[in-house]
């Protein structure tokens, strides 16, 4: 068996650089991309290959929400301010802005989220607005009758 030993700092082992300067030097070497070591003089210069991996992220565009809420919830019509950005965000998503149409996701997402709450408060405000007045107006009739006799 041969047992060669290898410097891992050979630098460190010639003197010639403290040990905090090699690894300094190291450190950048290695940030910056810059083969370790000894580099030999007859080599073929690195070649790198970039490859673009098209991440298959879904950013949920609420088409179909905002559509929902500009027919039947469209209070002050941000339903159709909502349906707006959600066709901006499914465009950005067309094109391949992912970070443009998150953006215009989630201001459709709140613009929803208002739309529907408010809608929702308003319609229930009538319904109940509409049964305290059919009450009221039977009492006041049953007084009516009560009062005249019946005529």
């Amino acid at each position: 068996m041969n047992h060669t030993s290898q410097h891992f700092f050979p630098h460190a082992v010639t003197g010639s650089l403290s040990t905090y300067e090699t690894l300094k030097e190291e450190h950048e070497g290695a940030a910056l991309g810059v083969p370790l070591g000894p580099v030999p003089h007859n080599s073929a210069p690195m070649t790198s290959t970039v490859i673009n991996i098209r991440s298959d992220t879904s950013v949920p565009d609420h088409v179909v929400w905002s559509l929902f809420n500009t027919l039947f919830m469209n209070f002050c019509c941000l339903g159709f301010v909502a349906f707006a950005y959600s066709v901006k965000s499914r465009d950005r998503k067309m094109v391949g802005d992912v970070t443009g149409a998150q953006s215009y996701a989630s201001t459709a997402k709140c613009l929803n989220i208002i739309a529907l709450v408010v809608s929702l408060l308003l319609t229930i405000g009538f319904i109940i607005l509409l049964a305290t007045g059919a009450v009221v107006s039977l009492q006041a009739i049953s007084q009516m009758t009560e009062n005249h006799g019946g005529y």
